[in-house]
Order: C-alpha cells, then sequence, then structure tokens
C-alpha cells in the first residue's frame, strides 16, 4: 500500500484594526483587531473554505482607520470580543501555513490579543507565516518585478483584476492574496515563443467564469471503427516504432 502524499494546507489572512500603529508595536497606543479574514488552500487550490469575523474592541476606531477600511464604532457595537472568538480562530489556523502581506503587522497584532487574555505563546507557535511584502522584495531586488509593493501595486503587475476594492476589507483582500501568492511563487509570468532570440511575450490572464464554454464534439462508433481500418492500414507507423 503506498502512502498518501500529503498536504499543504495554507490560510491567507488579513486583518484590520483601529489604528496603524506606525513605528511600533500593537502595545503602542493599544490599537485592536477589529476584523480577520482568512481563506484556505489546499495544495496550491482554493477550497471556498473561509473564517470571517468582525470584532468589537475596548477602544474607538481611529478617523483615519475608517477612511481606510469603512468600519465604524457604531457598526461594531453588537460583535463578539476577541476573547470570545480566540478558541474558534485559532482551531481554523493551526497547523497551517500563514500567509500575509506585511505579516509582522497582523500578527504582532494578534498576539498582542493574546498576550491581552493571559494566553502564552504567539502564533508562530502555531504556525509557519510568509510574508508576501518579504517576497516581493526579493523579486524586486532580483529585478523580477517593478514598482510598489502594496496589495494594490502588484494586482497591476500581475494582471489582477480587484476593480471591486474600494475599500480595505479583511476577507476581500484575503482572496486578493491569494491570487498574488499564487502568481509570485507559481514561475514565470510570461510566455516566450520563438527562437534564434525571436521571442513574444503574453500576459497570463484568467478566463470569466461565465464565458461560453468550448464546445466538444466526439467521435461516434462507426467514426473511431473506420479511423481504426485506416491506421491498420499504415506501413512502418512511426508510432510502432522501436526506440
Amino acid at each position: 500500500m503506498t502512502e498518501a502524499t500529503p498536504q499543504l494546507r495554507q490560510i491567507v489572512f488579513d486583518t484590520e484594526t483601529t489604528g496603524m500603529n506606525q513605528g511600533a508595536g500593537p502595545h503602542y497606543l493599544g490599537h485592536r483587531v477589529i476584523e480577520i479574514g482568512c481563506v484556505e488552500m489546499v495544495n496550491r487550490k482554493l477550497t471556498g473554505r473561509t473564517y470571517h469575523v468582525f470584532i468589537k474592541p475596548d477602544r474607538p476606531v481611529d478617523e483615519e482607520a475608517i477612511e481606510v477600511h469603512g468600519i465604524t464604532d457604531e457598526f461594531l457595537q453588537d460583535k463578539p470580543d476577541f476573547a470570545q472568538i480566540a478558541d474558534e480562530f485559532l482551531a481554523f489556523i493551526q497547523g497551517a501555513e500563514l500567509i500575509a502581506h506585511n505579516a509582522n503587522f497582523d500578527i504582532g497584532f494578534l498576539d498582542y490579543e493574546f498576550e491581552m487574555l493571559g494566553r502564552t505563546g504567539k502564533v508562530t507557535d502555531h504556525c509557519r507565516v510568509i510574508d508576501t511584502l518579504q517576497l516581493a522584495r526579493g523579486k524586486k531586488n532580483k529585478g523580477e518585478i517593478q514598482g510598489n509593493l502594496n496589495l494594490d501595486a502588484l494586482c497591476r503587475f500581475y494582471g489582477i483584476d480587484n476593480s471591486h476594492r474600494t475599500l480595505h476589507g479583511a476577507l476581500l483582500d484575503s482572496e486578493i492574496l491569494a491570487d498574488v501568492y499564487l502568481y509570485m511563487t507559481g514561475g514565470q509570468t510570461k510566455l516566450v515563443f520563438g527562437s534564434d532570440g525571436d521571442s513574444g511575450s503574453s500576459d497570463i490572464q484568467r478566463l470569466p467564469s461565465d464565458r461560453v464554454r468550448t464546445r466538444v464534439i466526439r467521435a461516434s462508433s462507426e467514426e473511431l471503427n473506420n479511423h481504426n481500418v485506416r491506421m491498420e492500414m499504415v506501413s512502418d507507423a512511426i508510432w510502432f516504432r522501436q526506440s
């Protein structure tokens, strides 16, 4: 009996917060997590499983943050606090490989939330973390990508449609980041043809899900039989030669 191939489970995630804590860790100004969004991939394929929750903090949301994500104090009034969702969040990410853009920001906030609950340990005790911002910096240093490295800029570089993203949102940003990560780690993004220095290139583009499907015409039994008869008449066929 052959052993089953181990599956790679990855969780692409993002958070929104009450403020940015620029220049310091989450302890600075006491900012809190107010939204978590996760999408699951297994063996680099989206499974459709997600985890998404809004969280009531114990402090007001900064006006500057509201301008970014649109989440207000009024909206959060009836939402659970972090203590109520901590276990289910950990259960969802347990043992997975976490993927985030500027991961230190999100992981720092989550570690602070767990610390405030009196829990020892950090997110990295449960999961390995991949930072797509660091991946992008490495590719930029090698000349493989150009321009800014924020999520919108990377979408433009890889030709990913994010026109539906008018405000930041943890779940939507996670879905977009999953696309960016797959493009960024999937090898070349240009197809090169020709030889002797004659080459062309084409951006990889996704076909729309509502496109007209290609019609498949299958051979009839009579046509298959006529084909086999014709093949038997071919002498010295190359597909029968021994190498």
